[in-house]
């Protein structure tokens, strides 16, 4: 709609979360609460986008910026209700068309069921258009009064509905499409509720009625209007978003036989045929190619894993990394801002920091790049085809070249040519026979350390 306005409330200080972090930043799949709730009204493509911030101003003010740019924040001093945050966010807004009040608190919201309440809206020539949930427990929730038609007359909160009412589980979701001009006439006449002294836009919808204006509803299934405002109610919003994206990747193609066990980001992607054993977790920024495998027990952040990699099991892979076409990162394998070429191996037990890794190279057990000198990173860069032993250190900045050979065991301190061998231990030394009398030596060593421990302690005792 080309005349669609929305505004995001989002100056709760959020009390029963017992923290002081703002409501709308507390996590949900690794993003904020509200970075859900700004990508589902971006996908409405609003001519106008307003966020209305209170408490934690800066913080949620710098976040909107982040996340839709785009968007005007607006400040409301005090927070006295949804209706006075409403109020002051009329001035950003246009002075006609369609107005969506949405909450950063609500991330279970899908674009579909709010183009349905904006085309239910439209085509019903309503000046207020609210979201109905039925909620398995509606007891704390306010319920809608209809009329004999079926529209509704107004919004009554739990604590002051009749019985009547409350045995109705038609419940407000909170949000409502509006008409713009009659908000800028209607809204001034709302009064405070003498118990908070708060200014409740539910009071908008008999107001409505009453000035002859018409209303409407949608019914939306009853997750997409719950809200998180204490800890334990942020826990079930993040298993019921977990579930849906599961079952969407499931759908999509994706390989995942314990699909409970995976946890996912907001902006994971994983292409079908790509298989994701159980117990894995995906920070923010994984893309996972098709036919890759992302075995167990392995942590991935910030990082692409290309079409027939291998990663895990027990396996980190930190931000700025890329794992390329049949790469393979093994066991107890940490990588952070390194690339290994298509074909590459790191199997076992290896830590590569600020690294890039040529096609074919194999890495061997224990190795590690030494990327930080105690002030700042340094690049390591093994080429092409290189073969680096098991135990080896590389302290970067330092290059391999292509197809070289690193001796297990090695510290390499300077740059190693193409098809050069380089090996940096001290020389071995064998002799012959000489084990068992190093044996009776630290045998002798013992008992004599023994006997010297119990004269010292006689000593003492007789001070």
């Amino acid at each position: 709609m080309r005349d669609l306005a929305v505004v995001v409330l989002a100056a709760g200080k959020g009390t029963r979360m017992r923290n002081d972090r703002p409501k709308v930043l507390h996590p949900l799949a690794g993003v904020p609460l509200l970075a859900h709730v700004l990508t589902t009204a971006r996908a409405l493509a609003p001519a106008r986008l307003v966020v209305v911030v209170g408490h934690g101003a800066a913080a949620v003010t710098e976040a909107v910026g982040r996340i839709a740019p785009e968007a005007r924040v607006v400040r409301q001093e005090p927070q006295r209700g949804t209706g006075h945050a409403v109020q002051a966010a009329l001035p950003a807004l246009p002075a006609t068309g369609t107005l969506l009040v949405l909450y950063g608190d609500t991330p279970l919201l899908r674009p579909a069921t709010l183009r349905r309440l904006l085309e239910t809206h439209r085509d019903a020539g309503a000046a207020v258009t609210l979201l109905a949930i039925r909620p398995a427990d509606p007891a704390a929730y306010g319920r809608i009064r209809l009329d004999a038609e079926g529209r509704p007359v107004a919004i009554v909160e739990a604590r002051h509905a009749p019985p009547e009412l409350l045995a109705s589980d038609l419940c407000n979701g909170g949000v409502m499409a509006l008409d713009l001009a009659v908000v800028r006439r209607l809204l001034p006449d709302l009064r405070p509720h003498p118990e908070k002294g708060e200014i409740y836009l539910t009071d908008l919808v008999a107001r409505a009625v009453a000035a002859g204006s018409g209303t409407a509803l949608v019914e939306a299934p009853f997750e997409e209007g719950l809200g998180a405002n204490a800890q334990a109610e942020l826990v079930e919003l993040e298993r019921r978003w977990q579930r849906r994206r599961r079952a969407e990747l499931l759908a999509a193609g994706v390989v995942m036989p314990a699909p409970e066990t995976v946890h996912l980001a907001a902006d994971t992607e994983i292409a079908p045929g790509a298989v994701v054993e159980p117990y894995v977790v995906f920070g923010p920024g994984v893309r996972i190619g098709a036919g890759a495998r992302v075995r167990s027990f392995s942590h991935l952040e910030g990082v692409r894993v290309e079409a027939g990699a291998e990663v895990g099991p027990f396996a980190r892979l930190r931000p700025g990394s890329l794992v390329a076409e049949g790469a393979k990162v093994g066991n107890f394998v940490e990588l952070k801002n390194a690339r290994l070429g298509p074909g590459a191996k790191a199997n076992h037990l290896s830590y590569l920091g600020d690294a890039e890794v040529g096609a074919g190279a194999n890495i061997g057990a224990g190795t590690i790049t030494c990327n930080y000198d105690g002030v700042a990173k340094h690049p390591t860069h093994i080429g092409a085809d290189a073969f680096v032993g098991s135990n080896s250190a590389l302290v970067a900045p330092v290059r391999v070249g292509r197809g070289a050979i690193v001796g297990a065991g090695s510290v390499i301190t300077r740059d190693v040519p193409e098809e050069a061998l380089a090996v940096a231990r001290g020389r071995q030394e064998v002799r012959e026979g000489m084990a068992p009398v190093l044996r009776e030596r630290f045998r002798h060593r013992r008992a004599t350390a023994g006997s010297g421990a119990g004269s010292a302690s006689e000593g003492g005792d007789r001070r």
